[in-house]
């Protein structure tokens, strides 16, 4: 791949990040809780099932394929995660904030909403502190003219398994939401 032909703004790129805080917008706007409740779940399934399907399936499959093939796939998957994934996280867990104080169980005195403090800062901080970093380094790295390509999968795949590790954050998030709004 040449990095010529390496773009993070597309059409549909652009579409991926905009249409999820487009559509939390309208809702919260709008104080339309069903579509709030809505994006909530969509955003946050989404998010939660690419972690499954990166950590259980790329993992594997990134593993058992040689290094230039390696650096091949994650050269492609780079532009498109690097808008997608961060307005997904960023509405999922914004929607959820707005969710918990309309239905009045935002209260620091509920201890599972302290945990589900926790567990969302977690995962924010895997996100927004680790993942999207390096695929920002790995971006640049792309749009260097001679790409070090040991760099590229090195990150590619550390990237990779913090979205594998993310997957048990989010099974508990969304256990401690269960919990949430059974009352129990």
């Amino acid at each position: 791949m040449d990095s010529s032909q390496i773009r993070v703004f597309t059409p549909s790129s652009l579409l991926s990040f905009f249409v999820p805080i487009l559509a939390l917008i309208y809702a919260v706007l709008g104080r339309n809780f069903l579509f709030l409740d809505y994006v909530h779940v969509i955003t946050g399934g989404t998010w939660t099932g690419i972690d499954l399907f990166m950590g259980l399936v790329m993992s594997r499959v990134l593993r058992s394929l040689d290094p230039a093939t390696r650096s091949q796939i994650i050269m492609r998957l780079t532009p498109l995660m690097l808008l997608f994934m961060p307005s997904l996280a960023a509405t999922a867990i914004t929607a959820g904030i707005y969710l918990a104080t309309d239905i009045g169980i935002f209260t620091l005195h509920n201890p599972y909403v302290i945990a589900a403090g926790i567990v969302v800062l977690i995962l924010a901080v895997q996100g927004f502190g680790i993942i999207l970093p390096n695929e920002v380094r790995i971006f640049m790295e792309l749009k260097r003219g001679a790409m070090d390509r040991d760099k590229i999968v090195k990150l590619g795949m550390r990237n990779v398994y913090v979205s594998g590790s993310q997957v048990v954050f989010q099974i508990a998030i969304i256990f401690i939401m269960a919990v949430l709004t059974v009352g129990i």
